[in-house]
This record gives C-alpha cells, sequence and structure tokens, in this order.
C-alpha cells in the first residue's frame, strides 16, 4: 500500500485503521471463493440491532456471468475502473425484525458495519475494497427478484491493488491524492 494512502491522524489510530481506503486500481490477480467466504465471514461478525444481522450479499468473481450482471447495474462513471475488480458485490438489507415484523430502523447503520469489517478483513488479505453508492438500485432489485422485504443498500468492488497509472483519469488524480478527513472540532456538535 502507498503510503500517500495511509490516514495521517491527530490520535493514535490504529494501524488497520489508517492504512484502509477506498482503492480504485486493481491487478489481474484473481480472488477465490474462500477468500470471499472469509470476508463475508468477518462481516456476519458485526454488531446489529437485536443480532438480527440484516445483511445479505450477491456476489461474483470476475470471469463468471454474474460478475457482467453485476457490472451492467453500475453507473457509467463507475465502470471504468470497476471492470479490473476482482469480485464484485450487491449489498442487500433486509428491512424489517424477522420476530416481530417492525421496521428496522437499523438496518443500513448495522450494514455498514457488517460492510467496515469485510473491508478491514479483506485489507488484512491484501485485499482492497471500494464501496460504491453509483449503481441502478431498483434494477438490482427486479434482476436479482428480490423479496418486498429486501432492499438493495450499496455494491463494493474487491481486488489486489495495482498502480494508479494504469487508470484513466479522473481515477489516477483520485488513486494518487492524499486522504483527508474533516477535523474533530467539524466534526463534534457538544463536548
Amino acid at each position: 500500500m502507498s503510503e500517500l494512502k495511509k490516514a495521517t491522524t491527530t490520535k493514535p489510530v490504529l494501524d488497520l485503521i489508517k492504512n484502509r481506503w477506498s482503492a480504485r486500481s486493481f491487478s489481474d490477480k484473481k480472488i477465490t471463493d474462500d477468500e470471499m467466504h472469509t470476508i463475508i465471514e468477518a462481516g456476519s461478525w458485526a454488531f446489529s440491532a437485536m443480532n438480527e444481522q440484516p445483511w445479505r450479499f450477491i456476489y461474483a468473481l470476475k470471469g463468471t456471468a454474474l460478475f457482467e450482471k453485476l457490472f451492467a447495474l453500475l453507473m457509467a462513471g463507475n465502470q471504468p475502473w470497476c471492470k479490473n475488480a476482482g469480485a464484485l458485490m450487491l449489498v442487500v438489507g433486509k428491512k424489517t425484525y424477522t420476530a416481530s415484523g417492525h421496521e428496522n430502523y437499523s438496518m443500513t447503520h448495522d450494514i455498514g458495519a457488517a460492510n467496515m469489517l469485510m473491508t478491514l478483513q479483506g485489507n488484512s488479505m491484501g485485499i482492497f475494497s471500494h464501496v460504491l453508492g453509483g449503481y441502478h438500485a431498483n434494477q438490482a432489485a427486479t434482476i436479482f427478484d428480490l423479496e418486498d422485504d429486501l432492499v438493495p443498500v450499496v455494491m463494493m468492488a474487491f481486488g489486489h491493488l495495482d498502480e494508479a497509472e494504469k487508470l484513466e483519469e479522473p481515477f489516477r488524480t483520485r488513486e494518487l491524492t492524499p486522504r483527508s478527513r474533516k477535523s474533530l472540532d467539524e466534526l463534534i456538535l457538544k463536548r
């Protein structure tokens, strides 16, 4: 990983967190089903309201028909660099609690936690990821014939890192730009 992408923090944050970033330049190195299962199992251990575990996943390895189906759901701005991903995933959420049928207002929060654990697990294995909101969610629900209680939340691209120079613009510049975050003073409303 490039030192350029390592987060510069004001507090002693874990390296595992500092090294997490949303990569776009992926190599041709393949990802296996076993690696994806390891990543998904890591996500399954996220906290969730009432232990509902509202996350569901549809993933495909590059070179498969399912990968092409997922790729076709991406908006045009994400396709130029996602074509090199080793795997694509549609993250789906269960909208209601199984026991009560009531709406699970924490669903997207809990899914975000699962996605973060998958990202960190992947990074520990040399597999980077990028969470994507730029895809056609309504088409995804139709294509995959999702039940009424299931809703597409985000897509994710996974892959082994490659050189940023192989990307076209504006993605090359984004890959070569240092990361930044708002200051703690901007984030903390009251203390």
